[in-house]
């Protein structure tokens, strides 16, 4: 029989335990042990289903309720927790030690956020990383609002069919269900965001709040009536579609994100938000809505632009050109045109995203790209990724050596009271104390470390046992074929863990590149391994699903089945007995295409060792102790070559070294008769207690604070003090140099002190001559650069000095000089240049202007 009607109705407390419904509906309890546990004791099977604190108070009958409220117990936890929980969202933490200087509010938007399972809002990488930001900045205090989509289907679910193809399916999620709270007006109607569309349409959105500790996140739903059908489908799903759909979900989330923080800042009377960070270029039309507030209040194009970007931080997140946003400018232009911000000229909307340097396509709209002219701030994830991106971006800073290019790189972190399983965290604190040092996990015996260990891989065999059997009933099997999963894979063999999104540059199937030798490592009689897989492939990559198909078809052969496994529907939940439970992480990315990847991370701070191509966040944190680095085939190899070489190696080091020190000869026996890998549990140590802080969120986002956040909120201010009136001057200064700059060059350059046989230590005084152009001498610096030259006379371990206005030679031209010291052997050699010069640019590339010797 089937509804005519369906509704959802909210479960009434009794009054002794009303603090479940904040306990419940604040996501805190996703990394907050006690209250976790709290819930577990409450309806143990219900929460084994579950793990979903809203699902499970809605279960539970109004008898069951009052059971809980008589037993004092419950009764004494939940009130203990529920005020434990209004002291964590009040007490100062460290952001509230940084004074005046700080953000009093930051804007974080993003396309994605993973918070927990029971919030399916992520795809991968992007979406933890961003729940963790969101997480860590609540533990620190940071007062941070989160901006994104409410996606109605969120993903996808995968599972696979009886001849091992990825299928997907959209389960359509009731937001009454969920932890979140519809925001409303003061009359108690929904907060409505209102965007124009083409066509005389429109697109309406609702706004949802999920409280994640301290942290609010917003996310704006277009499932909402006065939408036509397709407006309501905007919102249908995460990264779903394309064109046009594609982009109205990038302008909800920027413009109407922009919108819905004014509406949430209004009603709560919060403190509006000073710096704004875009994570990834999803999310980059947020600019075009605080200039076309700015305009509306005044301003001109140039002065709104410049106080814009002065308190932007925007984040790239892709080491290939072919992973960004990208639309055609013809596309931007009709929506623009059809009123999304009247007073922004749309020729400057189009302008932003236009590729219009070289080897750009001038007809092409590249998100990426406008995040970074609308934002005076830019990082990528991870020392390398930093590289990279100065590379992919270099175009537009024309003439700059690739190292000056303004990216500078945070290296991402997780959430550490998320990802660490709790028996660690109970082993810890009961030698440790509750706050503990991992720098004292040394004074832990090998023997304990050991048992801790082959806990973690049992709990995680068993839950693969479980997934397996229900994987392959939906694959069309039947119990009576089944009866082998309850003998798969084996507690005190070494287990290996790769899970991840399955695009082909992670290379999911290296691991098959030589099948007969990976299973003669799966079945070797003294030193076997065995490996749990997991990740989805993006629907529409066809390529992503023949890996995952590849891969199924040889874990489904019996003869290794025991040895391997590939778990469907990879998500948060899965994760939580993935990592723990795995002794070593393998990652294989082509090099240097994996930005920072944390999966590794979250492993380390299990005591996992590494094993991965040294790229994302393991070329800077490999030490040689925690764990191995792949050799990368960099050696002009074809595609072929290079995969046959990299698996060569990864078989090599999995047979020579990882497994050898896992099954070591140096075992003993300690007194639960259980033979310890002394050298094995030494680099878990080393692991634990070394990597862990330098993978922390909390770091990440004490780098973000200190580096980037805090130095933007105090360009905003200077640029919007006294109305606004230094982003005048500066928006009349940039355009008076840009206009100017075409006239600028070094004319000539001479040096004093020159001998036929220079030696270290001499001084030189340089002499350069400069068309100003029209500027005067204090709009410029004219620096004189130095260092080793290449046979092709490029300089290189290059310093520069800065040469002083020494003379105005009249008609507009100066001479600026001052010394260098050769402070080196060799080939050596010096240039010149100019640069537009004043106090307000965070960089001196910011413009992108540069003057050299023609």
């Amino acid at each position: 029989m089937k509804a005519i009607r369906r509704f959802t109705v909210r479960t009434v407390l009794p009054e002794a335990i009303a603090p479940l419904s904040t306990l419940a509906t604040n996501l805190r309890w996703s990394w907050h042990e006690p209250t976790r546990r709290l819930f577990a004791d409450i309806a143990p099977e219900i929460w084994a289903r579950t793990a979903d604190p809203v699902q499970l108070i809605a279960t539970l009958t109004r008898g069951q309720l009052q059971a809980v409220a008589d037993d004092a117990g419950l009764v004494s936890r939940i009130q203990g927790l529920g005020a434990d929980l209004q002291k964590y969202l009040i007490r100062p933490r460290w952001y509230q030690s940084l004074g005046a200087e700080a953000p009093a509010c930051i804007a974080y938007f993003s396309p994605e956020f993973g918070i927990d399972a029971v919030l399916p809002q992520y795809s991968g990488g992007l979406g933890i990383l961003a729940g963790d930001h969101l997480k860590s900045a609540s533990d620190l205090g940071v007062p941070l609002i989160g901006v994104g989509l409410l996606y109605q289907a969120g993903y996808f679910k995968q599972s696979l069919s009886r001849d091992a193809w990825q299928e997907e399916t959209y389960p359509v999620i009731d937001p009454d269900g969920l932890p979140l709270s519809l925001l409303r007006e003061t009359d108690g109607t929904p907060v409505e965001v209102r965007l124009p569309l083409p066509a005389g349409r429109q697109l309406l959105a609702y706004v949802w709040k999920a409280d994640v500790g301290r942290v609010p996140l917003l996310l704006l739903d277009s499932d909402v009536p006065g939408n036509d059908d397709a407006a309501r489908t905007i919102t249908d799903r995460l990264y779903g579609g394309g064109g046009d759909h594609r982009l109205q979900q990038e302008l909800l989330l920027g413009m109407g994100g922009v919108k819905a923080l004014r509406a949430y800042q209004r009603l709560t009377g919060g403190a509006a938000p000073e710096v704004f960070h875009t994570n990834e270029g999803h999310a980059g039309f947020l600019g075009v809505e605080r200039i076309r507030e700015l305009m509306d209040d005044g301003l001109s194009w140039d002065e709104a632009l410049v106080a814009t970007r002065a308190s932007t931080v925007f984040t790239t997140h892709t080491p290939v050109p072919a992973g960004i946003d990208r639309f055609e400018i013809a596309q931007i232009q009709h929506f623009f045109q059809a009123g999304l911000a009247p007073s922004v000229p749309v020729t400057n909307v189009l302008a932003l995203g236009a590729e219009t340097y070289q080897d750009g396509d001038a007809s092409t709209f590249n998100m990426a790209v406008m995040g970074l002219r609308l934002a005076q701030r830019a990082n990528g994830v991870a020392k390398l990724h930093g590289v990279v991106s100065r590379e992919m971006f270099a175009g537009l800073w024309p003439g700059f050596d690739q190292e000056e290019i303004p990216i500078t790189s945070v290296t991402n972190g997780v959430h550490v009271p998320t990802w660490v399983d709790p028996k660690i965290v109970d082993l810890a604190r009961t030698r440790f104390g509750p706050a503990p040092d991992w720098s004292e996990v040394f004074q832990v015996d090998d023997a304990d470390v050991w048992v801790l260990r082959r806990e973690l891989r049992s709990a995680l065999i068993a839950d693969v046992r479980r997934r397996l059997r229900a994987s392959w009933k939906k694959r069309g099997a039947a119990d009576a074929e089944l009866a082998w999963t309850d003998e798969v894979l084996d507690p005190d063999v070494l287990t290996i863990g790769f899970a991840r999104r399955v695009p082909t540059y992670k290379r999911l199937t290296l691991m098959l590149r030589d099948p007969v030798r990976l299973k003669r490592l799966l079945l070797d009689p003294e030193r076997p391994i065995q490996l749990v897989v997991a990740g989805k492939s993006h629907p529409a990559d066809e390529q992503g699903k023949r890996m995952i198909q590849d891969l199924v078809r040889f874990t489904d052969d019996p003869e290794v089945r025991h040895r391997i496994v590939f778990l469907p529907n990879y998500d948060i939940a899965m994760a939580r007995t993935l990592f723990p439970g795995c002794d070593v992480w393998l990652n294989n990315p082509l090099r240097p295409l994996e930005a920072c990847g944390t999966s590794g991370m979250k492993s380390a701070l299990n005591g996992g060792l590494n094993l991965s191509v040294r790229d994302g966040w393991w070329d800077e944190l490999y030490d040689g102790r925690n764990g191995w680095a792949i050799p990368t085939a960099d050696n002009r190899a074809t595609p072929e070559e290079r995969d046959d070489i990299e698996a060569a190696a990864l078989y090599e080091l999995i047979e020579k070294s990882v497994a050898p020190m896992f099954y070591g000869s140096e075992r003993v026996a300690g007194d639960s008769g259980d033979a310890v890998p002394h050298q094995w549990v030494a680099a878990i140590k080393h692991t634990l207690a070394t990597l862990g802080p330098a993978v922390s969120a909390e770091r990440m986002v004490m780098d973000y604070v200190n580096r980037l956040y805090t130095p933007a909120a105090e360009s905003g201010r200077r640029a919007s003090a006294d109305d606004f009136a230094a982003a005048r001057t500066a928006a009349r200064w940039n355009e008076r140099v840009r206009d100017a700059w075409p006239s600028v060059h070094v004319e000539h350059v001479d040096a004093e002190g020159v001998t036929d046989a220079p030696q270290i230590g001499d001084v030189l005084t340089i002499n350069a001559y400069v068309s100003l152009g029209g500027l005067s001498a204090d709009d410029v610096d004219v620096e004189v650069g130095y260092g080793r030259v290449s046979e092709s006379d490029h300089i290189h371990d290059r310093a520069f000095a800065d040469l002083a206005p020494a003379e105005d030679l009249g008609n507009g031209r100066a001479r600026f000089s001052g010394t260098l010291v050769v402070d080196r052997s060799g080939p050596f050699g010096y240039t010149v240049r100019a640069l537009p010069s004043t106090a307000r640019m965070a960089n001196k590339a910011e413009l992108g202007l540069i003057a050299t010797p023609a």
